[in-house]
């Protein structure tokens, strides 16, 4: 795996853990942002909604487009991830425990 391919799957696994912590499940892309930048990765609005969309062809998350901001809600397959129940291809495992 290449590099900018672990830097993805990285991203994939927080964007999954910050929206499994969340009452409702969902987060918009600027809080997103936030969160990536709070584990080292300052990305572009771009960059996080490829991995959003990405996201969800895996179908772990749901997109609404409000305005102009995506919105991400988490589905079974992305909690599963999370809680490792199952894995999702170019998504980093979550450590045990955390």
């Amino acid at each position: 795996m290449s590099y900018a391919e672990h830097a993805a799957a990285d991203c994939r696994l927080i964007i999954l853990k910050a929206l499994a912590r969340e009452a409702d499940h969902r987060l918009n892309e600027t809080i997103l942002s936030h969160v990536l930048e709070t584990f080292g990765h300052s990305k572009s609005r771009d960059y996080i909604r490829t991995q959003l969309r990405q996201l969800e062809d895996l179908l772990a998350v749901k997109l609404t487009q409000v305005g102009s901001v995506l919105v991400a809600e988490l589905l079974r397959a992305g909690l599963d991830h999370v809680e490792r129940r199952a894995f999702l291809e170019g998504v980093l495992k979550p450590s045990i425990g955390g």
